[in-house]
């Protein structure tokens, strides 16, 4: 392959059973006791291309900045301006990393991740909004008829060693659909498979049963969806629920599963963005993130770990935003990546990670270890340096398999009154619990 010139930092990504790795952690969300997602890697994204040489990794870049542009600004209007032209010819220039990967005998693909300030400030050029990583988890019950035969889409099943099913081609269709929109979106487990009282309630989208059966599952909003056959595609009908958002008799139709679940979840996805997209003023200079810290309860405290925040390295200021007698959150502005302040974080034992803490208890109970492990990685975790090269033995996603996505979600860890306040906000959130050092009663220096 030709050199391309640029020196980037790359991340194997485990790409032959993915959803394997994936659904596990979609659990992990369903069954906390948050609701709110940030979706980490909203500016990564994976394309087919011909090959790999200069030409396609324009045409990659390209199509590649068209689908995170969707993504961040959350409307399928954006695709459609005119200004964008302008802002697609400087793609390949707002690349941070790619890498082309090569295998099974099904092509290449080119995996690209864009600088976020980069993104957000072409769409402040072009006036277009920004739809911050902190979104609402939707909680889906979908009903499929077809012909006699009715059933409860729901989370794959989780077999003896920890690893799901690929779930049906429904799942699989709205799954895909929604990590092309960054939307979260969630469905219920399989012990609901067979309840039919309660698949009679979504096909007739009572809702009141539904909010019953969804009280222990995290959700912000409630999809209740029935599907059935319409000529030779497909019809659905939809009830949406929550946030003070009220959207009922609602339908659609399709010629396939996967355009039916594309087009309800980008209808979602835009109905979600009007509400919580920000204007383009709001972006600033830098990357931005809010770090909660609980366990806060005294000025030392606060002084302890503002001060251990501003020695990081890729700390560039550190600003307090809401202050309570236990808890702080603290606005950070950053160079570099999310994964790599995470990082400088984890060397600072007085920063624990609540999410951290939230997934090995999850990981423990469902003895799922393994699995999660190789989530973790997939977000970030192992990197080997290479400049623009192939990378073989990669497969591509195969015949009824979702093409893997390149970012995950996690749980926000936030209080109920906190998390409308996340939605309105452009930057994704961080949840510590400070752990004072005991000799120095929380006053101590950096590590």
């Amino acid at each position: 392959m030709p050199g391309h010139g640029l020196t980037h930092k790359t991340t194997t990504f485990p790409n032959a059973r993915w959803l394997r790795r994936l659904v596990p952690l979609l659990l992990a969300l369903v069954w906390s006791s948050a609701s709110a997602v940030t979706v980490e890697g909203l500016y990564a994204v994976e394309v087919p291309v011909a090959g790999s040489g200069q030409s396609q990794l324009e045409a990659g870049a390209r199509e590649g900045l068209k689908q995170v542009l969707l993504r961040v600004s959350g409307h399928s209007s954006i695709l459609q301006r005119e200004e964008l032209a302008p802002v697609l010819e400087q793609s390949e220039s707002l690349l941070q990393t790619y890498q082309f990967l090569r295998g099974g005998g099904r092509g290449y693909r080119l995996r690209m991740t864009f600088g976020a300030v980069g993104v957000n400030q072409a769409l402040s050029s072009i006036d277009a909004p920004v739809w911050g990583a902190n979104r609402p988890l939707a909680l889906a019950w979908v009903a499929v008829q077809q012909g006699a035969s009715r059933e409860l889409v729901t989370q794959p099943r989780i077999n003896d060693d920890g690893e799901a099913a690929s779930g049906g081609r429904w799942y699989r269709a709205f799954q895909a659909a929604a990590a092309r929109r960054g939307l979260p979106l969630a469905f219920p487990p399989q012990a609901w498979a067979g309840d039919r009282e309660l698949l009679s309630e979504v096909w007739g989208q009572f809702l009141g049963e539904l909010r019953s059966a969804s009280e222990d599952l995290s959700h912000d909003l409630l999809a209740s969806v029935r599907i059935s056959r319409s000529g030779g595609g497909w019809q659905g009908a939809w009830v949406l629920d929550g946030r003070g958002l009220e959207e009922s008799d609602r339908a659609i139709e399709a010629g396939s599963p996967e355009a039916l679940a594309e087009r309800m979840v980008s209808h979602w996805a835009d109905l979600l963005a009007s509400r919580y997209a920000v204007a383009a003023g709001e972006i600033a200079d830098s990357p931005q993130v809010d770090i909660v810290l609980d366990n806060v309860e005294r000025m030392t405290d606060y002084a302890a770990a503002k001060a251990a925040l501003d020695g990081l390295t890729p700390v560039l200021k550190v600003g307090p935003v809401r202050v309570t007698p236990t808890r702080v959150v603290l606005r950070v502005a950053f160079s570099g990546e999310l994964a790599q302040l995470r990082e400088y974080m984890a060397l600072d034992p007085r920063f624990v990670s609540e999410e951290a803490t939230v997934m090995a208890a999850e990981d423990n109970a469902a003895e799922g270890i393994a699995a999660a492990d190789d989530v973790a990685q997939t977000a970030g975790g192992q990197s080997t340096e290479t400049a623009g090269g192939d990378v073989d033995g990669q497969a591509a996603a195969g015949e009824g398999e979702v093409a893997p996505p390149v970012f995950r979600y996690q749980s926000s860890a936030l209080n109920p009154e906190d998390s409308e306040q996340a939605f309105e906000s452009l930057y994704p959130i961080l949840h510590y619990r400070w752990q004072r050092a005991p000799s120095a009663g929380g006053d101590a220096g950096q590590p």
